[in-house]
């Protein structure tokens, strides 16, 4: 049942036509249209507040960090370490120490792997992933299990696109020594239940990796209350620039944990017989860090707390609601992906017409959506399909835009089929 839109937008919270003013390029054409970006899974769009930030940068205090007793030195690794603090507390860590900066949240499931691979798993352990998960979330497992002689277990999903909580509770063991598993399938849109899935694990004191990349977008994190033992997510999902990420882990396991790249910042002392590794999180922070990428960071997160988060969340379950009620009602189209609870995604197929060829004829009309398996072909496999045409939404998106998408695919299923 489609969800009402509470009108006007000052009794909704806040108002997306006057959001999108700080978003440059939402005001472009593309193939003489405008722009209607409905890309926003793979990567969002940047505010202006984030690109006048990392100009700033780059303009008044641009220096390596941590390095330098200069005053642009100086500048640069104050405002390093005070996005570390804004991370913290956007996502509730205990800590600044639980804060790792990666390259994104590809880097930090590898480091995970890697590290928790050397300091905790033997011969014949298990890892357990899901059916629904994106690349980065198996194929380092595979390599980890490959070259620890480790097994990698799989939980199925259900046609609806949710995890199979039975067979989940099934596959645990004696042997399973971590779970890593997405909070949001990005090719599915399926929530999955992360606080049932932690609290089963833990009572077989079994750790849990959370991949937040898309969730962190949709919806305020609180790692704590979760209880969740790492999590992984990418600045680019969240408005921050790319080749920016976050790994949170609780000190209890990144203290044990040995790092996996050598270099400098990750040491305190070294020579050519021993080398003493640095505290965390620097351990886990070896060479140059993007510096922009941080202070892009910093800005987003700003602008994340500028808005009201809770008017967000209901305005996009609202326009999810609607884009995915609306495609369901044109003939020939299957939704791939129909969990209970949803966010961001409708992934579909339509009935005798090639998801690129309706993906590139929407782009005439300037509509940007996402064709393929979405780095996830076991899901593709799973509904034996060769991909899905996926739009997905962020807050400025506006319903008008989604009735000029419906009214494009109509068309374009018109005419390709």
């Amino acid at each position: 049942m489609e969800k009402e839109l509470f009108i006007p937008s000052d009794q909704l919270g806040f108002d997306p036509a006057v959001l999108r003013n700080d978003f440059p390029i939402l005001t472009q054409e593309v193939n003489q249209r405008p722009l209607i970006y409905l890309d926003n899974a793979a990567t969002s769009q940047k505010p202006k507040q984030v690109i006048d930030a990392i100009s700033q940068y780059y303009k008044t205090y641009n220096a390596n960090v941590h390095r330098g007793v200069h005053f642009l030195s100086q500048e640069a690794s104050a405002a390093f370490e005070d996005v570390r603090v804004k991370v913290k507390n956007f996502i509730n860590a205990q800590s600044e120490q639980e804060i790792i900066y990666t390259s994104g949240t590809t880097a930090s499931i590898n480091l995970i792997a890697k590290s928790f691979a050397q300091t905790f798993l033997k011969e014949g352990d298990e890892i357990l992933i899901s059916e629904m998960e994106h690349h980065s979330n198996i194929v380092p497992w595979q390599m980890i299990c490959e070259q620890f002689n480790t097994r990698l277990k799989v939980i199925p999903i259900l046609d609806s696109g949710e995890l199979n909580m039975e067979k989940f509770k099934e596959s645990i063991h004696e042997k399973t020594k971590l779970i890593s598993i997405c909070y949001v399938s990005n090719s599915l849109g399926t929530v999955n239940a992360a606080e049932k899935i932690i609290d089963l694990a833990h009572q077989n004191n079994i750790p849990v990796l959370l991949d937040g990349a898309q969730a962190v977008c949709h919806q305020r994190i609180d790692v704590q209350q979760l209880d969740v033992d790492f999590f992984a997510f990418s600045g680019h999902k969240m408005m921050a620039g790319t080749g920016i990420g976050v790994l949170y882990g609780k000190k209890k396991w990144l203290s044990e944990m040995k790092p996996i790249e050598g270099g400098g910042e990750m040491i305190k002392n070294v020579s050519f017989t021993e080398t003493t590794y640095n505290d965390l999180p620097f351990k886990f922070e070896a060479g140059t860090p993007n510096i922009e990428g941080v202070i892009s960071l910093g800005a987003a997160i700003d602008y994340w707390n500028s808005i009201n988060r809770s008017a967000v969340e209901q305005y996009e379950d609202y326009l999810l609601n609607y884009m995915r009620n609306q495609l369901s009602s044109i003939d020939g189209v299957r939704l791939i992906g129909t969990a209970s609870k949803v966010s961001g995604v409708a992934s579909f197929i339509v009935e005798g017409v090639n998801h690129l060829d309706l993906g590139m004829y929407l782009d005439t009309f300037g509509i940007a959506v996402r064709t393929g398996h979405h780095c996830t072909e076991p899901v593709m496999d799973r509904f034996n399909i060769p991909g899905t045409l996926r739009a997905s939404i962020l807050f400025y998106n506006t319903k008008e835009e989604i009735d000029q998408f419906i009214s494009a695919t109509k068309q374009g299923i018109k005419l390709l089929r």
